[in-house]
């Protein structure tokens, strides 16, 4: 991993940190509504998934399977929602999000619909606990 990565602060203000696969860090976004992870691949400067060679887009995209399996394995949600905008916070990131029929925002995008809501703690240390049950040793 080059030593010059950092998380973009706002990323970092915005979630929990619960863990790194090879290329990417693993966060749970601090929203209730949704279960809402991000993987941001550990490269320094890489904004579009076409910054990273080819070896490191094949490998974002075998990270973004397995925890989306996870995600929906441990949601049961209706529907995944998986992008790479990075409108607002230019560092690589995408978006793995567990969509139910009756969620909020459904079947709009989830931005800006509704106010991020505090997650529960024990609540959200349960739902990182399973996902790193499915993610690394599932």
């Amino acid at each position: 991993m080059p030593s010059d990565w950092s998380l973009n602060s706002q990323l970092e203000k915005d979630t929990i940190n619960i863990g790194d696969l090879p290329l990417s860090r693993v966060l749970v976004i601090k929203d209730a509504h949704y279960p809402w992870l991000l993987l941001v691949p550990r490269r320094a400067d890489a904004v579009e998934i076409i910054d990273l060679d080819e070896v490191e887009q094949a490998q974002l995209m075998t990270e973004i399977s397995r925890v989306g399996r996870a995600l929906k394995e441990v949601t049961k949600c209706d529907k995944l929602n998986i992008a790479a905008l990075g409108n607002m916070v230019p560092q690589l990131h995408v978006h793995i999000i567990a969509r139910r029929s009756s969620d909020a925002a459904w079947p709009r995008p989830v931005w800006g619909v509704m106010p991020p809501l505090p997650h529960d703690p024990e609540e959200v240390q349960q739902f990182i606990s399973a996902l790193r049950r499915k993610i690394w040793l599932g």
